[in-house]
């Protein structure tokens, strides 16, 4: 068994981390006093750990706004396009870590701090999660920022600042329990609020025709208040901005409607504007048609064009003389990238900018918004899609509902023309679905008015072009493109595992950050033993950190050899988390069957939240901690197997657990997943992958060659056979002992001795309405999983697995999704060269 980490090894000068030069040490340490002195008004003695975390980001902070002002001043002069990343969510984790790796200060920090009597480590662990995000969609909005910054492109991030994100999960007697996620409560240091740029944001009111154009009128107005934080690219001196609105009343706020004595109500009242910003909703993958969403939408959308034009319009391209006040070459200076549909309403607000205020005419504006606009779809699954009830629109936006109408009018008028006679496809196309309440369907409103639509992986691109949006494909094919997404090398390996990156920089140098197609020179060394060997101690390294983290914190103790079988994901059960139970309930019974046998030890951990109001994931989550209540308290089986809930998953405790983990869990039901990213971040961390041929998965294995993961299950056809011919769980019970015994166990109370009938409702779902098909994967899910087990009792064999999986990383990158979108949507072009720093001569 490895020993501990010692303080020593801690501090170890990682070169990847950059240089500690003597005077950078210096200045650091001045800096940090002066920011604890006059910025925190603090003295040494009365200082507490959260102030020396505020010195530390405000020190850092420092070095970042000359690059930013510099960097701004540059595009600026240089009048380049510019891409605008609109998105609901932007999980970005913490920022004191990554700006120092960007910024190559990790190692002048780490010695500063030293010198101090500080522990940077523990100074970075006071910084809150930025949560402003479900999952994988948040997230990848933020890898994009990163790449986009590191790329040298003008880019934008623009969502909201929602005061309060997503929930903190606690585990409580088994069950999740939320709590409000008050990050901001001690301030942020990473944001600037803009009060010069707030925008005004309309809602309600009426549109009155008139012979001047149309006017909306009699509205109620929430103001947006800017907050900027700064985006640093890798080593490039490039800091791009993200921009999140925060909803303001104005001070006028119901006071205009004189009501006598109202006044302290009135100023009460002001919270229900503020609302807007509030917090974030809570799902994934799942559409809950409330107003104050829709309100959040139009909000994010409304602001940013007002600041998309603006900046447009006062662009001087090198002349201090001009103004642009032509809107038609707004496409050849500005993209927009719509994060799924969420973003939908810039579509028919910059129509209603362009037509209402611009008074351009019609054909003129919507061929400006269509070659502007693109659009990024997300899901297939039909309850994701949103899809907003008319009335709605009509009282809380009744302006855009009528240019929506005529939207679609006119793409209806265009269909008819394409297929004559065919009335079935002008009523599947249509954006405006009828029913019981007529309603608008956001997606078919971003592919008619974007130029580009994209899926997130190979084979989720072509299941759209198939299936959900086959008839626009159809009318439309030239629209249709792939995007595989990808994750930032910067945060989920230098950062997260600087141990891995080193070893890997010391075999093929330091370049593959910025370019990580280098990873495939690591197959020269496939067979060097000095290679294999480090790699497996880094990885053991990471894995007694792990551990000891799990025992500080949730007095668990875990054995460091057993394999760490991990699945890390939201619950949901499209993602079959109870696939993965049903493994571990196997595993159980076989160790009790024969407990002499000499079984692969494993320590299995599951962690993820559920939405509150999903009834279902909630009771799969109690599911998971009851079968550890039982497996982890029985002697017969030791530390053989053990099943661990990790508590209050979200980006922080990833980069913890990935670089710790041996088995990656990708096994949601083929054609279900678009594309996963967080088994990307497994991949690059030495991780083997067992998983379905879903999502980007299929991509991993095609680039690491299919032997060098454990595919198993259906794939995409034989789930639409079996949907064609009907899935039987029952007969798959009844032909399959251990899981008719493993289902037995559970529907019998064997894991809730206390409440035997608390699983009912999760039998019955499997037994009788399951749309993802657990049972029809269980058994070569088993099967596969024993290879896992063999092949783990082999050290040297699966680390040369590891090596290839990690040489066959390069196409995961966000660097290279960025390149693509770049080129093939926004019309840009990456810039890899480095702009002077502040401190050069210009």
């Amino acid at each position: 068994m490895a020993k501990p980490l010692t303080d020593q090894d801690k501090r170890k000068q990682i070169s990847v981390r950059g240089l500690a030069g003597v005077e950078n040490v210096s200045d650091l340490k001045t800096n940090f006093n002066r920011h604890l002195h006059f910025t925190l008004v603090k003295d040494r003695n009365v200082a507490t750990k959260r102030d020396y975390y505020f010195a530390l980001a405000n020190t850092v902070r420092d070095y970042l706004v000359g690059r930013w002002i510099r960097t701004q001043q540059h595009y600026y002069e240089k009048d380049p396009k510019r891409v605008y990343y609109l998105s609901l969510e932007f999980y970005m984790g913490r920022t004191l870590q990554n700006t120092m790796v960007n910024l190559a200060l990790e190692n002048a920090c780490d010695e500063a701090t030293y010198q101090l009597g500080l522990d940077m480590e523990e100074l970075q662990d006071i910084e809150e999660d930025a949560g402003l995000g479900n999952g994988g969609l948040g997230r990848l909005a933020a890898c994009f920022l990163d790449s986009m910054a590191s790329l040298g492109l003008a880019a934008y991030g623009y969502g909201i600042r929602y005061e309060f994100g997503i929930f903190n999960q606690k585990i409580v007697e088994g069950w999740q329990v939320e709590e409000a996620d008050d990050w901001l409560r001690y301030g942020n240091p990473w944001e600037k609020a803009r009060p010069e740029y707030m925008r005004p944001v309309h809602y309600y009111g009426r549109v009155e025709h008139t012979d001047e154009g149309v006017k909306w009128v009699d509205t109620q107005v929430v103001l947006a208040l800017p907050y900027d934080t700064p985006v640093p690219g890798y080593r490039n001196n490039i800091v791009n901005t993200m921009r999140l609105w925060s909803a303001k009343a104005p001070c006028d706020f119901n006071l205009k409607d004189f009501n006598v004595g109202g006044y302290i109500q009135a100023v009460l009242d002001r919270n229900l504007a503020e609302n807007i910003s509030r917090v974030l909703y809570p799902n994934d993958n799942f559409f809950e048609g409330k107003e104050l969403r829709l309100k959040q939408e139009y909000f994010v959308v409304a602001a940013t064009l007002q600041d998309i034009i603006r900046r447009f319009k006062a662009s001087k391209f090198g002349s201090t003389e001009f103004v642009r006040l032509d809107l038609s070459t707004l496409p050849d200076k500005v993209a927009i990238q719509l994060n799924d549909t969420h973003p939908a309403l810039a579509i028919p607000e910059l129509m209603r900018i362009l037509v209402d205020v611009e008074k351009l005419t019609w054909e003129k504006a919507w061929d400006i918004v269509v070659r502007t606009c693109a659009y990024t779809n997300h899901t297939v699954l039909p309850e994701a899609l949103e899809r907003w009830p008319v009335d709605l629109f009509q009282n809380l936006l009744p302006r855009h509902l009528e240019l929506i109408y005529e939207i679609n009018r006119r793409h209806m008028e265009r269909i008819g023309k394409l297929f004559p006679g065919d009335l079935d496809r002008l009523r599947r196309m249509s954006l405006i679905e009828e029913g019981d309440v007529k309603k608008i369907n956001m997606a078919h409103l971003c592919i008619v008015g974007s130029h580009a639509v994209n899926g997130v992986a190979r084979i989720h691109s072509e299941i759209i072009k198939d299936t959900v949006f086959k008839d626009f494909y159809e009318a439309d094919p030239d629209k249709f493109q792939n995007k595989t997404n990808g994750i930032t090398p910067r945060r989920w390996l230098v950062m997260c595992n600087p141990g891995l990156a080193e070893v890997i920089a010391e075999r093929i140098g330091e370049d593959y950050i910025r370019d990580l197609d280098q990873l495939k020179n690591l197959l020269d060394f496939v067979d060097d033993d000095a290679f294999i060997r480090d790699v497996a101690k880094v990885k053991q390294e990471n894995k007694m950190k792990f551990s000891a983290h799990l025992e500080e914190h949730y007095k668990v103790k875990i054995n460091p050899d057993s394999m760490f079988d991990v699945q890390v994901k939201r619950i949901h059960e499209y993602k079959r988390q109870l696939l993965n139970c049903l493994h571990i309930i196997t595993l159980y019974n076989r160790i009790k069957k024969e407990p002499t046998k000499s079984w692969t030890p494993r320590t299995v951990m599951i962690g993820g939240k559920a939405a509150p109001g999903y009834h279902t994931a909630k009771m799969i989550i109690k599911l998971i901690t009851s079968i550890g209540d039982i497996v982890n308290n029985d002697p017969v089986v030791g530390d053989r197997l053990k099943v661990i809930y990790l508590e209050n998953y979200r980006v922080t405790l990833a980069e913890k657990v990935i670089p710790a983990s041996d088995l990656s869990e990708q096994i949601s039901t083929a054609g279900t997943e678009a594309s996963g990213t967080g088994n990307m971040k497994f991949m690059l961390n030495g991780a083997l992958t067992i998983g379905t041929m879903d999502g980007a998965n299929v991509e991993m294995a095609e680039e690491a060659g299919e032997e060098n993961l454990f595919i198993f299950g259906m794939r995409v056809p034989d789930v639409k056979a079996m949907d064609e011919k009907g899935y039987d769980a029952e007969s798959y019970y009844n032909r399959i002992p251990e899981l008719k015994q493993a289902m037995d166990q559970i529907s019998g109370g064997l894991f809730s001795p206390s409440q035997p009938d608390l699983f009912t409702d999760i039998v019955n779902m499997l037994m009788h309405h399951d749309r993802f098909k657990v049972f029809a994967d269980y058994e070569a899910y088993i099967t596969c999983q024993d290879k896992v087990s063999a092949l783990y009792k082999n050290p040297k064999e699966w680390t040369k697995m590891v090596i290839h999986n990690i040489a066959g990383c390069g196409k995961f990158s966000s660097d290279r999704t960025i390149t693509q979108y770049a080129r093939e949507i926004w019309g840009m072009e990456p810039n890899l060269e480095k702009i002077p720093a502040p401190d050069d001569p210009r």
